[in-house]
């Protein structure tokens, strides 16, 4: 019995769901990289979930039974768990601080970093289960592109958001830039193992997050924008010309989904607000609140207050741009948590931050590094 075999016997045996259709065996990609597994809803009711597993046999199987548990592992085989679906949701775009608020942003694809510093700071345990009790996780977008283990992260972002909620705690996945690039179909920053894997099953690769998919009705209901206390987070940053839409969280959030699996173009003819919202100076793409380039249109301290009070908040927490390490500007009043993981990962520096009640401290894969005097 092969190994493709060997798993659709696994799957029935363990009542992942009534195989309607054989599964097929696909061509062995080039790369011999584990991912999946994808998940779409077919017109008839059925469930199609296709999967390469780390010998590079790609299965493509339908199903009729709703009671999923997934296994998860990443392209080397390294990381393993499973993911049972649950219902989804809109998290409200504000709530109260917990104890602990843990952030981080920007993982691409780095299911090891990713990994890391989570377990590091007790927020999963060596089963990748959430341990973070009560508390609040939130990661400020760019899960897509660049790493091997897009996929994987994903599931687990999905699975511990439930487990965080069950346990009376939150996580918040907030939509970066690179998440609406690759649905809108640019790849210019995607391994090559899924635009392989894609050309193989003749499926455009965007279509694989759609929204007849498990993770595209997910992404779908996540917010860009989200305040938590007295800060407020987003991916990239805020501009003079967003104050000026005056704008409410609710409405960016909106209609940031209202776009999201559209191309540029038919983002632009669904309105002018989408067309700005998606755009260098929108909240997921605008570098001036923490760079000075003139190219980037960079933010007066000023405006920055204007923006503070009209959302009534003391501080903005931002991602997407790359530092060395984590760093406040704008007399501490803005705080850049995106870094280069896999760098900062091996020198044992800044991966991110950590409020803990009035305090905040600068986190690293060995736990908590200084505390940022704001």
């Amino acid at each position: 019995m092969n190994i493709c075999s060997k798993l659709i016997l696994f799957l029935i045996i363990t009542g992942l769901g009534t195989i309607n259709s054989s599964a097929i065996t696909k061509e062995e990609p080039k790369e011999k990289n584990a991912d999946g597994p994808y998940l779409f809803y077919l017109p008839d009711g059925n469930k199609r979930i296709i999967s390469v597993d780390t010998n590079g046999c790609i299965k493509d199987t339908i199903f009729a039974s709703t009671n999923f548990i997934l296994p998860v592992t990443s392209h080397s085989g390294k990381h393993k768990f499973e993911v049972q679906l649950h219902p989804i949701t809109r998290q409200s775009c504000k709530s109260p601080k917990s104890k602990k608020l843990f952030v981080i942003s920007d993982p691409h694809g780095n299911l090891d970093c990713f990994v890391s510093v989570l377990r590091s700071n007790n927020i999963i345990d060596e089963s990748y289960n959430w341990i973070y009790g009560k508390n609040h996780l939130i990661i400020l977008g760019d899960v897509f592109d660049r790493g091997k283990d897009v996929l994987p992260i994903f599931w687990l972002i999905y699975k511990l958001e439930k487990e965080a909620q069950d346990a009376g705690g939150q996580l918040s996945f907030l939509l970066g830039n690179h998440e609406p690039m690759v649905l809108a179909g640019d790849y210019r920053y995607m391994d090559k193992t899924y635009k392989e894997l894609a050309e193989k099953l003749n499926i455009d690769y965007r279509d694989m997050f759609g929204p007849d998919t498990e993770l595209g009705c997910w992404l779908a209901t996540r917010n860009a924008m989200q305040i938590i206390g007295n800060d407020l987070f987003v991916h990239a940053g805020l501009s003079k010309a967003f104050l000026e839409k005056n704008l409410s969280v609710e409405q960016v959030n909106e209609e940031l989904s209202r776009g999201l699996f559209m191309s540029k173009q038919e983002r632009k003819e669904l309105s002018p607000l989408t067309e700005f919202l998606y755009g260098s100076e929108g909240p997921i793409w605008y570098r001036g609140m923490v760079r000075n380039d003139e190219k980037y249109n960079p933010l007066h301290i000023n405006d920055l207050q204007l923006i503070l009070n009209r959302y009534k908040v003391k501080r903005i927490i931002v991602g997407h741009t790359i530092f060395p390490d984590i760093k406040t500007l704008y007399g501490r009043r803005v705080i850049t948590v995106n870094v280069d993981n896999k760098k900062n990962f091996e020198s044992v520096t800044g991966r991110g931050i950590l409020i803990k009640n009035s305090k905040t401290f600068v986190i690293s894969d060995k736990g908590i590094l200084k505390e940022l005097y704001l």
